[in-house]
């Protein structure tokens, strides 16, 4: 059975960094198109990046900010975010997405203060 785990939430100031880890169990990463979303609270989820064998993806409020990478060894995927801002507040969830199904992890909170 594949599960997805997300890990690396917290409270950062505008400005920080933080690093979010994404393991996978049960499967290779390689067999999936992994993303992360977030939900905003009162909003609904939105993409936020993604990862395949053709390349990496990001919706525009992130690009340049927002990092995503994948370690096979690891079968994992990170999404690294910089010069993160308070409209960035959000439950993030990680997703592997593939033939046998679309498989989210419980999400983690990130904060950012102002």
């Amino acid at each position: 059975q594949v599960q997805v785990g997300e890990s690396g939430g917290g409270l950062v100031q505008a400005g920080g960094s933080l690093r979010l880890s994404c393991a996978v169990s049960g499967r290779s990463v390689e067999s999936y198109r992994m993303g992360w979303y977030r939900q905003a609270p009162g909003k609904e989820r939105e993409f936020v990046a993604g990862i395949n064998d053709a390349g990496t993806y990001y919706t525009d409020s992130v690009k340049g900010r927002f990092t995503i990478a994948r370690d096979n060894a690891k079968n994992s995927v990170y999404l690294q975010m910089q010069n993160l801002k308070p409209e960035d507040t959000a439950v993030y969830y990680c997703t592997a997405a593939g033939t046998t199904g679309d498989y989210w992890g419980q999400g983690t909170q990130v904060t950012v203060s102002s």
